[in-house]
């Protein structure tokens, strides 16, 4: 099954939900033994210093309104969401900081009612820097006007300035996740021109801009499922999607190098398995330091790992209890943990789903590690936070639905 979420915040604007294939029916006849012993080896290994592997905390907004984005400091104990909720006079808008350990609200700002202001979380950056759109709804339009906050750091608790790209009318759908690069890679479309997409390259913290990228809008735009991530040691974003809109049984995903200095590309085709070929790209995430990229597809419900600096692919693994010709079992978004080389792929309808939703994780090489149960994820859900130090992260949407989010250990 497949849904384009960035950050899920910009899914309501800007994408639709697709599913083209009926999953084919059945499993493989030994999975339920394989599942089996996989489920005892992971309920054996415990996480590191946070707790047991497995859920923890719910957190919910303190106005009770949907989340639109969130994200934690990679590296300390706080995170930041937006909120929002519609009330019979307005919409009633927030932004909220939050202990990652505690998982309690600690400061609500920005709190308004009425029609004309919005928030989105876009992701916190070196130093603890967050970035907010803020959405200005004039009088007598429904075309919002977006501009860009700054929590500089997030632990202020406020809005501390103005990030003011060089573009002047740009939604910003994804960034770069590695906290530890002083500049970070965006990918932006200009609203004023037929939404062409941009790649930004920017230190969020100094207001500054190295290079705006353009990129060709029929290969990388809405159609073909555009992902992003950083490979930050070779000062690279790097972008996987469907070069054919993931027609069944047709091209193979496309793997694609940007020079974030020079803006010279490269390519090179991704796996393209099962009966049905891979489909659309769900999900992608890099490793940041060794180059190793990971993605999800959707027509064969694969997670596939591939070696960046050669361009060559390292394995492709079938989900538990799917096999190359599922569907609905398809993984959705990634992250990384570059400290202990894992990837973490949210699974929104884990095997037959008595268990709701997982996250499965593997090693660098292909290997699962662990999966882990109990989430109520959504379709297309987007790719958890995480803390390496902790071994914790925090996903999108909890028992009671998009007001919350859902703690867990890995």
């Amino acid at each position: 099954m497949r849904i384009d979420t960035h950050w899920f915040v910009h899914a309501f604007a800007h994408r639709a939900h697709r599913d083209d294939v009926v999953s084919s029916p059945g499993t493989a006849v030994g999975a339920s033994v394989l599942l089996l012993l996989l489920s005892i080896a992971a309920v054996a290994r415990a996480a590191a210093p946070g707790g047991t592997v497995g859920l923890g905390k719910v957190l919910a907004t303190q106005d009770g309104g949907q989340i639109f984005g969130f994200d934690i400091n990679q590296f300390g104990d706080d995170g930041v969401l937006a909120s929002a909720q519609t009330r019979v006079n307005g919409v009633l808008v927030s932004v909220e900081t939050f202990d990652q350990n505690s998982g309690q609200i600690t400061r609500s700002f920005k709190r308004e009612l009425g029609n004309r202001n919005e928030y989105a979380v876009d992701g916190i950056f070196a130093g603890d820097v967050a970035l907010i759109t803020h959405y200005v709804t004039p009088n007598g339009t429904i075309f919002a006007q977006r501009f860009y906050d700054v929590m500089n750091p997030v632990t202020a608790q406020r809005f501390t300035g103005r990030w003011t790209p060089p573009l002047k009318d740009i939604d910003v759908l994804m960034a770069g996740t590695d906290q530890s690069a002083a500049d970070a890679v965006l990918f932006a479309i200009d609203l004023k021109k037929r939404d062409r997409p941009h790649l930004l390259v920017s230190n969020i913290a100094a207001n500054t801009f190295s290079n705006d990228i353009p990129l060709d809008p029929g290969l990388f735009g809405p159609a073909n499922g555009v992902h992003l991530a950083q490979y930050t040691a070779a000062n690279q974003a790097v972008l996987a999607l469907s070069p054919d809109a993931g027609t069944v049984r047709g091209a193979a995903p496309l793997i694609v190098q940007v020079d974030l200095s020079t803006g010279a590309m490269s390519q090179f085709k991704g796996f393209n398995n099962g009966f049905f070929h891979s489909g659309f790209v769900n999900g992608l995430t890099v490793d940041p330091n060794t180059g190793v990229a990971a993605t999800t597809t959707e027509l064969n419900s694969q997670v596939e790992f591939y070696d960046l600096s050669t361009q060559t692919g390292i394995a492709a693994v079938q989900l538990p209890c799917t096999n190359d010709t599922d569907q609905i079992n398809s993984g959705s978004n990634i992250a990384v943990d570059p400290v202990n080389k894992l990837f973490l792929v949210t699974d929104y309808l884990y095997c037959d789903g008595s268990q709701g939703s997982a996250i499965v994780v593997y090693d660098e090489a292909g290997n699962f590690v662990e999966t882990i149960t109990g989430f109520n994820f959504a379709i297309g859900e987007p790719a958890p936070v995480l803390n390496p130090s902790k071994r914790m992260g925090w996903a999108f949407s909890g028992p009671e639905g998009f007001s919350q989010l859902q703690q867990f250990f890995y």
